[in-house]
């Protein structure tokens, strides 16, 4: 930023006249961090679920019956916990 600290820059003298128009920028400002973050989670999760596609594939090629040994467990341990 080449701004001085005597400059007032619009939105200053903006907020200063109108402290709504202030609040309106700073809602705004975090909406925007929030959409931010959202995407960079989203595509964090979806790496995560290629990472998980890939493992759970390789793992049926090379060990069947370990994976399918594994979905059993799993699914027995979530209907005892959906059940509790």
């Amino acid at each position: 930023m080449a701004q001085s600290y005597g400059a007032e820059t619009e939105r200053d003298r903006t907020a200063q006249r109108d402290p709504l128009n202030e609040m309106t920028y700073q809602i705004e400002d975090v909406a925007s961090r929030i959409a931010e973050q959202g995407k960079e989670a989203s595509a964090g999760m979806q790496e995560v679920a290629g990472n998980f596609k890939t493992a759970f594939d390789k793992s049926l090629r090379d060990q069947p019956m370990a994976t399918l040994a594994t979905a059993a467990l799993a699914g027995f341990v979530l209907g005892a916990i959906w059940k509790a």
